[in-house]
């Protein structure tokens, strides 16, 4: 009896410790995130504020995560994102497009059209997979390239639900600057386009990010991080009318895109 009520104890003693683990965890990855979110820096007190726990409980995450080589504390005692995350990002980047990119070739079977797959990295869209056109007149993205949201037909399916204040703030870090004559570069015209993602289903960069080039984008629905998929080509082929054929094609691979994702496994 002493041996089994021994036992009995030990067991009942691993899940209590494994769940204190476990809070600490999620604890931990809901503040990096938190910081991502706000920028990539930010002060104990906003991390309080926001994550609504306790200073003693974040200085002490905190510090773990600086030991670790995740968080960086800076010079103005506030805490940024440490270099070590870097590789962590790229590795996962490469393995998501890798998992993309059946779907975007079926994207160009189907629209004859160069496919992409993108990511909003803080504040910065991130080409993670592409799929060439095989016209010969196509567009190219190199995987890998970063550019401003605004500019861009990812960039607002992306943003196109993120509450109004976040956007006028992720502006404001980023600034507005005119790829084309047809960018929008006032945060009210940014917004407005939004609303017409919103309305519509899909996003449209129109000559915006490079005169020449249209683009039709739908985000990733629940993707374990802010997704989208696009087609690309010369604003000749990419018209108006060919939209209504397209986007339901968009829709539907990014649906089937989502739940691979969320199946962790290839098509």
């Amino acid at each position: 009896m002493p041996t089994s009520s021994a036992s009995t104890t030990d067991a009942s003693a691993k899940p209590t410790a494994a769940s204190g683990g476990v809070q600490s965890l999620e604890r931990a990855f809901d503040l990096l995130e938190r910081m991502a979110d706000a920028g990539g820096e930010v002060g104990l007190s906003e991390l309080s504020a926001a994550s609504g726990l306790p200073l003693p409980t974040i200085h002490r995450l905190m510090r773990t995560l600086v030991a670790c080589g995740y968080v960086r504390q800076q010079p103005n005692r506030r805490y940024s994102l440490g270099p070590r995350l870097i590789r962590l990002g790229e590795s996962a980047s490469r393995l998501l497009g890798t998992w993309a990119r059946p779907y975007l070739a079926r994207l160009v079977e189907e629209t004859g059209e160069t496919a992409n797959m993108a990511l909003l990295d803080g504040d910065e869209i991130v080409y993670v997979a592409q799929v060439p056109s095989k016209h010969s007149m196509r567009m190219f993205t190199e995987v890998g390239r970063r550019v401003l949201p605004h500019s861009t037909g990812v960039g607002k399916a992306l943003l196109a639900y993120t509450p109004a204040e976040e956007v006028r703030a992720l502006l404001a870090r980023t600034g507005m600057p005119a790829a084309t004559e047809k960018t929008i570069t006032t945060p009210e015209g940014f917004l407005d386009a939004l609303e017409q993602v919103r309305r519509a289903g899909y996003a449209v960069d129109d000559n915006e990010q490079e005169i020449g080039v249209r683009c039709l984008a739908v985000s990733v629905p629940n993707s374990p991080t802010a997704a989208a998929i696009s087609i690309s080509g010369p604003a000749g082929r990419v018209t108006e009318a060919v939209a209504e054929s397209f986007v339901p094609i968009l829709q539907g691979v990014a649906e089937e895109l989502s739940v691979a994702l969320a199946n962790q496994s290839p098509a």
